[in-house]
Parts: structure tokens; C-alpha cells; sequence
């Protein structure tokens, strides 16, 4: 059946006018600043209202109740100088919950009442610069965010909780770093409770505050395996209905809506334009539609909407969830589908790499980071499905130089769009870019060159952070060049993503070593012709795998003759597509059409 989330805890608190002294309570009669309107201290300070406030939700038929703790990290408490007593606040609230449930049960033991851990985003961004004159600057890291969502959840669950709900996520990456955070506690712990994930739609547009539309937000969240995904907040219902729509259609986890009860009106009661038979109204409408598993009431909503939502939808079959056909779905503030279709190719500009481009490392060696970007641009202008992204050269600090670039350009749209390839031979800098993107990236690259167990270390953290892995033909013996052991890499690497960690195949991407022809050398001279045809095997005895690969690698030897060069990237292409690459990191608009070849320079 539909399982019922509860109302707004902030609206029930305004209805009772408290003052300064309730917030201050004895404990903290002698605080230096204002407490008022820090509700999550109630909890310490006037628990009897809050759980009071958690009974009457569950006596108008709530299943879960959220603890009182949206704002209840270090970095919410910073405005009010009680940083310390954050994790305090959250065992304290869990507590209150759990003893509103456990005394319902107690009343009505046909009835399972549950506490969901409420987890806020903050009041900080870490995709979106504060200062519109310095868009590189972030208020707030991933790293920071990771150790307040670590002290939330694991006091959290000392509380009592019996599910996690990080909720009203308006900027991806902040959520990205809660998710990651809890997988942190959930692997020491050694035992997981389900997260519910939500996300706040903010207009008509679409999108988050931070850009992504629904699908978007998805991919960029899928690999963490959420127990329910929703939408709550910013909307009422009836506008929430196309992202919820959406949401439905290609998620496969159960979906929840709690929205709020409509649009803000100061007029009103709760300050907010519905009456419970409204709201009602609009959930049983999606509710109908099969989309609904989870429904519930977020700013304006009472105990007397829940109770009318019940009432309303209570006789409604939930949404049965259905998986979409496996694919490399990737994301940056939209979606991009990789397909397995033989015959398309993904191109991956490759303009943003120093050790590719003359012009981009002599602009990053100037610190022209602006005029870089416009390098990215026109890549993804010329067709670019992806962007790589790489600082790798001795004289750089890469990984101070992917932070600020891969800042600069999430405040830009027009390239922020297509998802990132971060792109390096150190795992630091990887990781560094990670920590950066909102989005569902690539990771470029990983391989066995080190040992099983660092590879393997490496890939569990593509995981967690929402990426997808290219994984070069390098073992500990070295590069493969052969036909036979690029393919034996390839399968080994094969059973070790997908047996060991459950790595999704189509998240595994094979470069199998693009190497370069025409060296004058005799045993280059099958490279081109090996690389194609282990792609032809790796895709049938790795189901599921995508392949790629520098292109530019193959033409190396004519490096000065362009017109050479362009025509020996599309012709091995031409053959390279019609074997199984999907992914080429290419100069994207620079591609020669292969019909169109001077039929004397392709023999």
C-alpha cells in the first residue's frame, strides 16, 4: 500500500507563538546571541511540544514521522553560535520520535510506525559560488559537507532511527556528499538502513537551484540505491505533477511526494493557500496515475492535511517500479544516454587537456582560466557529448588546478550541460575532481597496473562518488598491445567489477589502448587493426561494457600534417564504430566525413 510521510514541523511549531525564553530554555538562558527560530533546539529545550507535535501526526495516521533535525548540523548551527550541541540535537531528536512511535505502537499494536532521520542540504552550496564576482569560490567543500552529514547520521542512528531521509535538496553535489557520508557510516557499521532521497524542484523551469533538470538529478544519485526518490517543497502538488511524472518513469526505486500546501500565502492559517481537502485532492490525482509510494505534506501542511491525505488515498494501489534497459546514463545539468547501439559514437572533446592541446596548457600556464573555458565551449558548440579534462603536466599543481576550473565552469550552463571526464594518471587529482561534480562524470582512468587491491579500492570510490570508470589494458606486467591481452585484461577486469563490487557493466568503459601506427617500426604496424578487433571480442564477452579511446593516439607520427591526420582518425573510426566503439576522445568539429576522404590519401 501507499505508505504515509508526516506534515511540516516548522508550521505546526509557528501556530504556538513561541518566544525567546522556549528556545532558550534554563540551559541556555545565558547564550550570547538570538535562539529564536532555531527549532531544532526545541528538542532540547521544549521536547514536550515537539513530541507532542510528532503524536498528533501519527494520530491522523502517519506511518513515519521526520525527526526534528532539517537544520541540525554544525553548519546550521553556525548562525547560532551552538555548533557543539549539533549531534547532541540529533540523539535528542531521534529520541523524541522514537518514544512518539514506540507509545502509538503501544496504544494500537496492529499499527508499525517508523522515524526517519531528517537530513537538511545547509544553507551553503557547494556548486554555486556565493559571490557573483568571483564564481570559483565556494562556501562550502564536499570534504566539509561530508563531515557534517557523518556526525548527523551516525547520531542519528544512535537515536533510533529507523530510515534516513536527506530531503529538500536544491544543489546535487551537497547531496552527493550526504550520500556519500552515510555509505561511509553504513560500510564502519557493517549493517544499512534505507535512505529516502528528495529533491526540490524550485519553478516551472524544472530544475534545481543549482541547474539539473529531474533526469539529471537521477543519474547523478541512481548508484546509491535509494530505498524511495522524490520531490518535496517549492511546489504544491499539482505543480509538482510533470517532475513527478518523470521521476516515476525512470526511476527504479519506490517514489514519494510531500509537497507543500501549495504556494505561500501570508494570509493564510499556515501561510500557505490549501486547505487539506485540496492538497488531497492533487496527490490522490497522481496517486491515481500509479506514480505515488510515499505521499506526505511539506511547509503549510497539518496534522488535518495528513489526515484528509489518508482519508483520500488510502484505497489507491501504490506504484508498481519498473527499471529502464541498462545504460550509461551520465549527467551534468542534463542527461546524457550512452548507448549500446553499434554505429553511434559519444564524442569526448579532448580540447581541455594540457597534454592534447598546446593552446590550452599555454593558457593554464598563464592562469587564464576564463579563456580556457572558452576552449570547452566550443567543444561542446561542436558536438561534444562529454568534456575531458586533464591537468597532468609537471609544472602544474593538477589538482588545485581541476578544483578551480571544474568550478569556473559549473557557473556556466552552456558548458556545465554534458557531463565531465575527469582525466589523470594520479587518483588524487580524480578524486579532486570528483568532489566537484553535481553531476554523474567519468572517471579517466583506472587499471590493474597497480595490484588488484588498489584497483579495486579505486573502482568502490568511482561508486560512491556517482561515476562511471574508464578502465585501461594495463596490467601489472604493463600495456597490452596484442589482440589476446588486451581481451584477457579486459575479462579479468570484467569479473572483478562485477563479482567483487556489484559495479554496474554498463558503467564500465574499456579503453583498450589506442597506440600509434606508421612509426617506422614493424610490429606497430597491427595496432590499429588489434585495437579494432578487441573491441569487436570485449563487447561480446563483456555484455554490457562500453569502449573508448583517444583517437589522436593513432596518427601521432604525422603529428604537423593535419590534413594526414584527420583523414587517419575518420577512416579508423569508420571501422573502429562498426566493431563496437561507443566512445571516441576526439577533437570534436574536427572530424572529416569518411565518404568525403580524397579516395587516393584514405588507400
Amino acid at each position: 500500500r501507499i505508505l504515509f510521510l508526516d506534515g511540516a514541523m516548522g508550521t505546526m511549531v509557528q501556530r504556538r507563538e513561541l518566544e525567546e525564553d522556549d528556545f532558550r530554555g534554563e540551559r541556555f538562558a545565558d547564550h550570547a546571541g538570538d535562539l529564536k527560530g532555531n527549532n531544532d533546539l526545541l528538542s532540547l529545550t521544549r521536547p514536550d511540544i515537539i513530541r507532542g507535535i510528532h503524536t498528533q501526526f501519527l494520530e491522523a495516521g502517519c506511518d513515519i514521522i521526520e525527526t526534528n533535525t532539517f537544520s541540525a548540523t554544525r553548519i546550521g548551527m553556525a548562525d547560532y553560535a551552538m555548533e557543539p550541541v549539533a549531534r547532541e540535537l540529533n540523539v535528542a531528536s531521534a529520541k523524541l520520535a522514537r518514544e512518539a512511535v514506540e507509545s502509538v505502537m503501544v496504544q494500537d499494536p496492529s499499527r508499525r510506525c517508523y522515524v526517519a532521520g531528517a537530513i537538511g542540504p545547509t544553507n551553503r552550496t557547494a556548486s554555486i559560488s556565493p559571490d557573483v564576482n568571483d564564481p570559483g569560490y565556494r562556501a562550502v567543500t564536499f570534504d566539509e559537507l561530508v563531515g557534517v552529514y557523518r556526525e548527523q547520521t551516525e547520531a542519528l542512528i544512535e537515536g533510533g532511527v529507523d530510515i534516513l531521509l536527506p530531503e529538500t535538496t536544491f544543489d546535487t553535489l551537497n547531496l552527493k556528499a550526504a550520500l556519500f557520508a552515510i555509505e561511509e557510516v553504513f560500510l564502519e557499521r557493517g549493517e544499512r538502513l534505507p535512505v529516502m532521497v528528495s529533491v526540490t524542484i524550485t519553478d516551472a523551469s524544472g530544475r534545481t537551484l543549482s541547474g539539473q533538470t529531474t533526469e539529471a538529478f537521477w543519474n547523478s544519485i541512481a548508484h546509491a540505491k535509494p530505498f524511495t526518490v522524490g520531490i518535496n517543497c517549492a511546489l504544491g502538488a499539482k505543480e509538482m505533477a510533470p517532475y513527478i511524472r518523470e521521476l516515476s518513469r525512470i526511476a527504479n526505486t519506490f517514489v514519494h511526494c510531500y509537497p507543500n500546501a501549495g504556494l505561500p500565502n501570508p494570509l493564510a492559517e499556515t501561510g500557505y493557500d490549501e486547505r487539506p481537502v485540496d492538497t488531497a485532492a492533487a496527490l490522490r490525482d497522481l496517486a491515481d496515475q500509479g506514480l505515488l509510494n510515499v505521499a506526505g505534506g511539506c511547509c503549510g501542511t497539518t496534522p488535518a492535511h495528513l489526515q484528509a491525505i489518508i482519508e483520500t488515498l488510502t484505497d489507491v494501489k501504490p506504484r508498481l517500479p519498473e527499471g529502464r534497459p541498462a545504460s550509461l546514463r551520465l549527467s551534468g545539468l542534463e542527461p546524457q544516454d550512452i548507448g549500446d547501439r553499434t554505429g553511434q559514437l559519444a564524442m569526448v572533446g579532448e580540447r581541455t587537456n594540457v597534454m592534447g592541446s598546446p593552446k590550452f596548457k599555454k593558457l593554464i600556464k598563464e592562469g587564464d582560466f576564463e579563456t580556457a573555458l572558452a576552449l570547452a565551449r566550443q567543444q561542446v558548440e561542436n558536438g561534444a557529448n562529454v568534456i575531458d579534462i586533464c591537468f597532468d603536466e609537471g609544472l602544474l599543481d593538477a589538482e588545485k588546478c581541476m578544483r578551480k576550473f571544474l568550478n569556473l565552469l559549473a557557473s556556466d550552463p552552456d558548458i556545465s550541460r554534458v557531463p565531465i571526464m575527469v582525466d589523470s594518471s594520479k587518483w588524487t587529482v580524480l578524486e579532486e575532481g570528483l568532489k566537484c561534480l553535481q553531476g554523474k562524470g567519468i572517471v579517466n582512468s583506472i587499471s590493474l597496473k597497480g595490484g588488484e587491491e588498489e584497483f579495486l579500492r579505486q573502482a568502490s570510490l568511482c561508486r560512491r562518488y556517482g561515476a562511471a570508470a574508464v578502465v585501461m589494458a594495463f596490467d601489472e606486467k604493463g600495456q597490452a598491445a596484442t589482440i589476446d591481452d588486451k581481451v584477457a585484461i579486459a575479462e579479468r577486469v570484467y569479473r572483478l567489477l562485477t563479482e567483487q563490487l556489484e559495479f554496474p557493466p554498463e558503467d564500465i568503459i574499456f579503453d583498450l589502448n589506442i597506440l600509434t601506427v606508421a612509426t617506422g617500426m614493424e610490429e606497430h604496424n597491427d595496432y590499429a587493426v588489434n585495437f579494432i578487433e578487441a573491441v569487436r571480442q570485449v563487447k561480446t564477452r563483456c555484455p554490457g561494457v562500453r569502449t573508448s579511446g583517444g583517437v589522436s593516439n593513432i596518427s601521432f607520427s604525422f603529428r604537423g600534417n593535419n590534413v594526414v591526420r584527420e583523414a587517419m582518425h575518420s577512416a579508423f573510426l569508420y571501422h573502429a564504430v562498426d566493431a563496437g566503439l561507443d566512445m571516441g576522445i576526439v577533437n570534436a568539429g574536427m572530424l572529416e566525413v569518411y565518404e568525403q576522404i580524397d579516395k587516393e590519401l584514405l588507400e
